[in-house]
């Protein structure tokens, strides 16, 4: 899935939070966003293997949430927010296809690596690939409860996503002609 449906993802899961708890609405929104992100980070070295932990990351996230349920402060809702968003981040690449440049083509059966049991988990390609029409479809449904919890600087930030998420769609396929052949 694209980084943005990731982040729109976690926007959604905090903003009952922020709407209930608005003076937390920011540091829930931050954490969210780059718990959204904070996994692809690895994609200079093994992509959905080096930073993503589909299985362990609950082990993080569990903690991180009882956490902030019991001494709230904008540091403890923020980290949760940010280790939930990346763990969920990890655990939904698997209903993706693979990591490869051109995943449509299904030449891998490598989603992303569990390193709990130290193998890969397979794609499940119910969204075929990052950018496809349906990753587009579901980061956009997914912005809308954030796009009413969320204010101000969020609300640019928001539909920004958005609009970056549709022209990667138009783009995302031809992208594979437009990459040196180093970076595959």
């Amino acid at each position: 899935m694209m980084a943005t449906t990731h982040v729109f993802t976690g926007l959604a899961v905090v903003a009952p939070v922020a709407y209930a708890a608005p003076e937390f609405a920011a540091a829930l929104a931050v954490g969210a966003i780059l718990g959204g992100l904070a996994p692809d980070f690895d994609l200079v070295v093994t992509h959905r293997r080096t930073l993503h932990f589909p299985v362990a990351g609950l082990a993080i996230a569990v903690p991180a949430v009882v956490v902030a349920a019991v001494s709230p402060s904008t540091l403890t809702l923020a980290l949760a927010a940010l280790a939930v968003t990346a763990w969920l981040h990890a655990a939904s690449d698997a209903i993706g296809g693979g990591p490869e440049m051109d995943p449509w083509n299904e030449r891998t059966e490598r989603a992303v690596y569990d390193h709990v049991r130290g193998r890969w988990i397979r794609p499940r390609r119910w969204i075929r690939y990052d950018g496809a029409p349906e990753d587009a479809a579901l980061g956009i449904a997914l912005a809308i409860p954030a796009l009413l919890v969320f204010d101000g600087r969020l609300t640019a930030v928001i539909v920004g996503g958005i609009a970056v998420s549709l022209v990667y769609t138009i783009c995302r396929r031809r992208l594979v002609a437009w990459t040196p052949d180093w970076l595959e």
